[in-house]
């Protein structure tokens, strides 16, 4: 279960630095073997801009930001996107962005992705719920929810998911959260996710009037 306090964000860069270290470890060796075998790809993508991880952020997490969207997605270890994305934006862009995402990329895609995006969800939670990170209460809600977590996935503006969650969650439990995918789903699967995830935070963004965010060559 979530331990809600009031807790600096630096202070918990510095928990998930020391208390993650091994886990990091760990994950670095599976994920330099994974690479390995997929000729330079990592989790099933091309690197970097090529692909759906953007540019890496080291920096403090917004523990706000990542509070309030597990929450908004539903019970705690129970996430759920398509209820995340109602809650940020109305039923009725829900349902039309997942009937959009659909008729581009095919059902068993789109079900690939929210079966992925809600373990990611719910694997991060465990995990900095195990390194004893302690989230601030949920304050942020609907557009200003949905808004403050596409901003933090733009480089240049243009939205790319690995980066949104190194700064959602710090890219140490973004990379290992990685890992568990790719070895719970497959690497392919891990790719499709980012892919499908630029476009919806786009279309979300551009939803909600900002048109100005722009879209991943990898998408």
């Amino acid at each position: 279960m979530f331990k809600f306090a009031l807790l600096p964000v630096v202070a918990a860069a510095a928990i998930l630095g020391s208390t993650l270290a091994a886990g990091a470890q760990t994950s670095s060796m599976s994920l330099s073997s994974s690479m390995s075998s997929m000729g330079g790809a990592e989790h099933g993508m091309p690197e970097g801009t090529m692909g759906g991880d953007g540019v890496t952020y080291t920096g403090a997490p917004d523990l706000q930001g990542a509070v309030s969207l597990v929450v908004a997605g539903g019970s705690i270890g129970h996430f759920s996107i398509t209820k995340a994305i109602t809650a940020l934006a109305g039923a009725a862009t829900a349902n039309a962005e997942v009937a959009k995402l659909t008729k581009q990329y095919g059902a068993a895609k789109v079900t690939s992705f929210v079966t992925v995006q809600n373990f990611a969800v719910d694997d991060a939670v465990k995990v900095a719920t195990a390194a004893g990170v302690k989230f601030p209460a949920p304050a942020v809600k609907g557009g200003a929810l949905a808004l403050r977590v596409t901003k933090l996935g733009l480089v240049n503006g243009t939205y790319y998911e690995g980066t949104m969650l190194d700064h959602l969650v710090s890219h140490k439990i973004h990379e290992i959260v990685m890992v568990d995918i790719d070895n719970k789903f497959g690497a392919a699967a891990d790719g499709n996710y980012h892919r499908i995830a630029d476009q919806a935070h786009v279309d979300l963004a551009h939803a909600l009037g900002v048109n100005t965010v722009k879209l991943a060559a990898y998408h």
